[in-house]
């Protein structure tokens, strides 16, 4: 059974963008723990947006899951990461250059620059995966630098709206699902992930874990609206 990991970070991004202390990312990903979440997603970003240092350090402190920590390969987030000391990270594409068209990395282009990020967490004892889209090619070089797993970038799916695409994607997603256990990789999965593409993609049982954030803080504001009108009614009348 594949475990669920929650990505925060959209709640702070509604704090800075609404003004709205209330929003705090540390107290939804311990309502996430509670609801059954098997671990928790914190992009660490170079712009002062979205989860502070504040956040951070609290959620490596509280969380009692599993932390990952999402992070572009650039030495001064890495040091900041590796401060934090999280059970794992999942290597991101930065602004520019190395990553593909679909949203992963080029790892099999920047081979040297990856091997140095992947050496440097290792030796910190920290669990290092790559974002690459469903490759083999991709998921190859990955194995070949000694990472820990591969995540695999889920977004393309969305903008397919012919069946039989979405079926082909889905299939290339298991095929590397496969390959990259065959490599002895750990393989998650995620970007994109929403409640109607979640079963589609939940069969596949190569995949270890699935990351969502979006679509779950989304039905958050749905499905949590009428207990909070409720509270704020006992407070105002």
């Amino acid at each position: 059974m594949a475990k669920l990991h929650v990505q925060v970070e959209p709640i702070a991004l509604l704090r800075d963008a609404a003004n709205a202390s209330q929003a705090d990312p540390v107290r939804i990903a311990l309502q996430a723990e509670l609801g059954g979440a098997d671990g928790i997603v914190c992009p660490l970003r170079e712009e002062s947006v979205g989860l502070t240092d504040r956040d951070l350090k609290m959620l490596r402190d509280l969380v009692q899951s599993e932390l990952t920590i999402l992070v572009a390969p650039k030495e001064n987030l890495i040091s900041r990461v590796m401060s934090l000391g999280p059970a794992r990270v999942v290597v991101v594409p930065g602004k520019k250059p190395g990553s593909t068209s679909g949203g992963g990395l080029d790892v099999l282009g920047h081979t040297e620059q990856y091997a140095k990020v992947v050496e440097g967490f290792q030796s910190q004892k920290i669990m290092i995966y790559l974002l690459v889209e469903p490759l083999f090619q991709q998921i190859k070089a990955v194995a070949k630098l000694g990472a820990d797993g591969v995540h695999l970038h889920l977004g393309k799916y969305a903008q397919l709206k012919d069946p039989n695409d979405r079926y082909d994607f889905i299939q290339a997603v298991s095929d590397a699902a496969i390959a990259a256990r065959k490599m002895e990789l750990h393989v998650s999965a995620g970007f994109g992930l929403t409640y109607d593409s979640a079963s589609d993609f939940a069969s596949i049982g190569q995949i270890d874990a699935f990351h969502a954030g979006r679509s779950i803080i989304t039905r958050a504001l749905l499905i949590g609206m009428e207990a909070a009108v409720r509270d704020m009614v006992a407070l105002v009348h």
